[in-house]
């Protein structure tokens, strides 16, 4: 099977995309391309995987640049292939041929761009990393490179959707704490639970940050098991582990 690789006019003429599962070489809970070097899925095909992506990006899989993501708000500046993958959920880069990679299952997979000073980005935003603020890092560090914000855009992949995004009322708490306005993110009934639009808080903290285009590609990682890796999908299955999907971009 070819991979499918979803891409977005915002982020035309460069090359990139967010990775579906379709086409990889993994199997089991992992079947498709599992991109996750973290995983327990077999090393040997995980390689195999992230082979065939930085082929797709037409790029040596050396340049084909991924983090150690901790769910922080601390950002990378890439100049080279890196001999260890750096301690970030953030990276940037000005120097062309380097595709800069970003893995997720669940979370949002944030690709920036500006296209006229030659400035890209990736963000991992969970709820932790948006709340923190990691996406207005991102921007900020982009900056130092040249870029504008106001000429920046950004795209977020494949994410969980508020209606498959069920939390509890202490996280609705801890949103409400850092700014009251952001109960409009959740919906609920009263219960001991809420529905987080997690895709709704990315948009809301990128436009805030002033970036010129802010979009969300409207993919939902829990409800379409056929093409996306979801991490609250195995739990609810009780899996032992899961895929990580990859979103990429280079100048």
């Amino acid at each position: 099977m070819t991979l499918e690789i979803l891409t977005t006019d915002i982020l035309s003429p460069l090359r990139h995309g967010f990775f579906t599962r379709r086409g990889g070489a993994s199997s089991g809970v992992f079947d498709g391309l599992n991109c996750g070097q973290g995983s327990s899925d077999q090393s040997n095909i995980v390689a195999i995987n992230r082979e065939r992506v930085a082929q797709a990006m037409g790029v040596q899989i050396d340049s084909l640049v991924s983090m150690h993501q901790v769910h922080s708000a601390d950002v990378a500046t890439i100049e080279g292939p890196q001999d260890t993958p750096p301690t970030a959920d953030a990276m940037v880069t000005d120097r062309p041929g380097l595709a800069l990679a970003v893995l997720t299952a669940d979370c949002q997979p944030v690709l920036f761009a500006d296209h006229e000073a030659g400035v890209v980005g990736v963000a991992h935003a969970g709820w932790r990393g948006a709340l923190s603020g990691v996406l207005e890092a991102t921007v900020r560090r982009m900056e130092t490179l040249g870029a504008r914000r106001e000429q920046t855009s950004a795209v977020i992949g494949p994410t969980i959707s508020q209606r498959a995004y069920e939390v509890g009322l202490e996280f609705y708490d801890d949103f409400v704490a850092e700014d009251p306005r952001n109960q409009r993110f959740f919906a609920g009934n009263g219960g001991e639970t809420v529905q987080f639009d997690l895709p709704a808080y990315g948009l809301h903290r990128l436009r805030s940050a002033g970036v010129g285009q802010a979009t969300w590609s409207r993919h939902c990682t829990y409800s379409d098991e056929d093409r996306f890796y979801s991490y609250r999908r195995s739990v609810h299955r009780n899996e032992a582990d899961y895929g990580r999907l990859i979103s990429v971009i280079r100048l």
